[in-house]
């Protein structure tokens, strides 16, 4: 009941968001424009729920078309928010203390569309930025020691990637670029802490495009856990697909790896929906010797101090994506005790990804999108 309520207020809240920009869209336009404008301005706001029932129900171009749309848009609207926004606050400030010049009170109309018209392009300048900014990665490296042996392992050399998104944005062409770069770092483990997969199994079976997986050369292989995207198109079938193409994927389970150090991998907060309620870590510990070194994956870093009081050495996390379109990175800045990056807490080690894919838009300003190299050496 809870979810349905949240979905009607973000329905709501999306709505009477885009009318306020459509609202300041038309009051800019001359009267000849205003109908092909208001059936253009809302084909492209119901576009990208269009593409997500497709993308579900009858994979297609279509699908995929109406999605891409769909997905700049939502960027397109937080600039358009915060331009139009801003213009209000100048007029409100104008009535009480004009400061206008008479090239804009006295061409009015002329001025509305010429301001119009640089918003427009500003904000679509931002979005190519964006747009070639979330389709090059960099290559973040972390050294990080441990305070255990690990049997006669001395070091280990872990590429970690969140929030891959594969999906209809996400697509085979990105995860074959996304895979020679884990390649190219020569890792001995491939951590992937959630959100490998967007939400959509059928977006993905269309073109069987996380089969470039298998392509990963690890000396341990690659380990996952379960991120918030995966309980949206259907976990089970989600991670039978995953693991027909050697992804290990860890619910709620330990692994230990070559003698050497402990792998835990959690399941996410949103299991409890489909009726998997994730275990205590202190339960999954039970299995772990703490004499080891302890790598835990939580997709959601949303208590850091469950991980400490459960002697976890290091915690790979992501989900927050740093906000991904700033300045939404002051949200999540506030969500989050740790939103992006690196915190030690005692004897326990965090890394938070801000993620390597991005969810809807195919955008990313403020922050680039990273494949972390961590050095982990063992005493």
């Amino acid at each position: 009941m809870m979810n349905i309520v949240l979905l009607i207020v973000l329905f709501l809240v999306f709505g009477l968001l885009n009318f306020y920009v459509f609202i300041r869209g038309v009051q800019a336009l001359p009267a000849g424009f205003k109908i092909p404008y208001a059936i253009l301005f809302w084909a492209v706001v119901f576009s990208f729920l269009g593409g997500r029932w497709l993308e579900n129900s009858y994979p297609s171009l279509a699908a995929d078309v109406l999605t891409w749309i769909g997905s700049f848009w939502i960027a397109a609207l937080v600039y358009l928010l915060l331009a139009v926004l801003l213009l209000d606050i100048l007029r409100l400030a104008n009535r009480f203390l004009p400061f206008f010049p008479d090239i804009i009170t006295g061409n009015y109309a002329r001025a509305k569309i010429i301001t119009a018209g640089v918003i427009l392009g500003a904000v679509g300048l931002t979005l190519l930025g964006g747009y070639i900014n979330a389709r090059n990665p960099r290559i973040v490296h972390l050294d990080i020691a441990v305070d255990k042996k690990a049997g006669s392992l001395q070091n280990l050399n872990i590429v970690m990637v969140s929030d891959i998104h594969l999906g209809t944005i996400i697509g085979r062409s990105r995860i074959e670029s996304l895979v020679n770069d884990i390649n190219a770092l020569n890792p001995d483990i491939v951590l992937i802490p959630g959100d490998l997969v967007d939400g959509s199994v059928k977006a993905v079976l269309r073109n069987d495009s996380g089969e470039e997986l298998k392509n990963i050369r690890s000396r341990y292989g690659v380990f996952a856990s379960m991120g918030n995207h995966e309980y949206i198109g259907g976990s089970e079938e989600i991670c039978e697909y995953l693991e027909r193409n050697n992804i290990m994927m860890l619910r709620d389970q330990s692994v230990k790896i070559d003698k050497a150090f402990f792998l835990v991998g959690r399941e996410d907060l949103s299991s409890r929906r489909a009726g998997r309620p994730r275990k205590a870590l202190s339960n999954l510990m039970r299995n772990v010797d703490p004499k080891f070194p302890v790598i835990l994956l939580d997709h959601q870093p949303s208590d850091l101090q469950e991980a400490a009081d459960a002697g976890i050495d290091l915690q790979l996390s992501g989900h927050t994506h740093y906000g991904q379109i700033w300045p939404i990175n002051y949200i999540v800045e506030a969500i989050y005790e740790l939103a992006w990056g690196y915190k030690r807490a005692g004897g326990t080690q965090y890394y938070v990804s801000n993620g390597v894919g991005t969810w809807g838009p195919p955008v990313r300003v403020g922050n680039r999108p990273e494949i972390v190299q961590i050095q982990l050496t063992f005493k």
